[in-house]
């Protein structure tokens, strides 16, 4: 057994460091690198075609049942969780969205740790928020080698620095230096490890590759809704990582469980708006309808009423405007 493959994840500012660590892999790396990227669902990829041009190795995006070839570079594709199976096969599911987002890099660690063990290395690079802080975590557990971009390299440092809170013991390196890491890992002989992978990666592995209704839900109540389905949420552990999945099998890790809050909050805010609009409007009606008709006292009350309501509304609308927080923002950041 060798460690024979190479994970990576990024985000916003990724696809820089990306085109940085492949340029410096050599055409002959005894190791497949499988890349996942957060990326918008409707529009094609070009991760793969950048990457070629980037380096020696020649790159591909992924396609169900495709065999892992050592010296190749494979891509998530759009809207599918990328994911490694016990044959070394790839894999394209489109299960629930983990950490808002599919592909997410969280989805591809897990599977690679419980199904290559210590042969795997896990690379996070720039991004936003913490995907891929778990499955990090995860192929550590499981023996594999954990590299990280360093955070002053990155232009955006979430990733790597969520990524360090769960592997404080990972390498960490500037992107291009990360190549060298990778040349002296790649090919190296491993053992496998003493204990099986935990019961919870088991699960969630176990969750995207086939249905939830198959195997029972790791992990303990934590008494939140998922927010985006409202189901139940459990807790889930790996290393210093903590993560929360609902039944459903939507996944989220803390910051970006926190970024979908605020989403959820801001459209609940926008809906309490819109209905306090419509009530001044319909005040202001009936409003009218009394003056026509003469009676001034139901007139003044229904013209007390809008105006107290259009008052409230106008103050809650600058406060959707200038008061939600910014820190959701990649949920992922496209890169396309």
């Amino acid at each position: 057994m060798r460690r024979d493959i190479v994970v990576v994840g990024a985000s916003a500012g990724g696809l820089k460091a990306l085109r940085q660590l492949v340029a410096y892999l050599p055409a002959d790396l005894p190791a497949a690198v499988l890349v996942s990227t957060h990326l918008a669902p409707t529009v094609p990829s070009k991760v793969a075609a950048v990457l070629s041009k980037a380096g020696p190795l020649p790159a591909v995006e992924a396609t169900e049942g495709m065999p892992i070839v050592p010296g190749r570079i494979y891509t998530a594709a759009p809207d599918r969780h990328l994911i490694v199976d016990d044959h070394d096969l790839l894999r394209l599911r489109r299960g629930p969205r983990e950490n808002r987002v599919r592909p997410a890099v969280d989805a591809l660690f897990r599977s690679a740790a419980r199904w290559c063990g210590p042969r795997v290395i896990g690379v996070v690079l720039s991004g936003s928020l913490d995907d891929g802080a778990a499955g990090l975590a995860a192929i550590a557990e499981c023996g594999g080698t954990a590299l990280v971009q360093d955070p002053g390299d990155a232009l955006f440092d979430g990733m790597p620095r969520a990524a360090l809170r769960a592997v404080p013991d990972a390498t960490v390196r500037p992107a291009a230096q990360l190549a060298r890491t990778i040349i002296e890992e790649a090919g190296r002989p491993v053992r496998p490890t003493a204990d099986g992978p935990a019961e919870a990666l088991i699960w969630e592995t176990d969750m995207v590759r086939e249905s939830l209704s198959k195997v029972p839900q790791a992990g303990a109540p934590v008494g939140l809704g998922c927010p985006e389905c409202a189901g139940g949420m459990n807790a889930v552990t790996s290393g210093n990582s903590v993560h929360y999945v609902c039944h459903t099998g939507h996944s989220y890790s803390p910051e970006s469980f926190l970024a979908a809050s605020n989403d959820g909050i801001e459209a609940a805010l926008w809906t309490a708006l819109s209905a306090m609009e419509e009530k001044a409007m319909v005040l202001g009606q009936l409003a009218g309808q009394a003056a026509r008709a003469g009676d001034e006292l139901t007139r003044r009350r229904h013209e007390a009423s809008a105006a107290e309501v259009a008052q409230a509304a106008g103050a809650l609308r600058r406060h959707v405007i200038g008061g939600v927080p910014a820190d959701r923002a990649e949920g992922g950041t496209p890169v396309r």
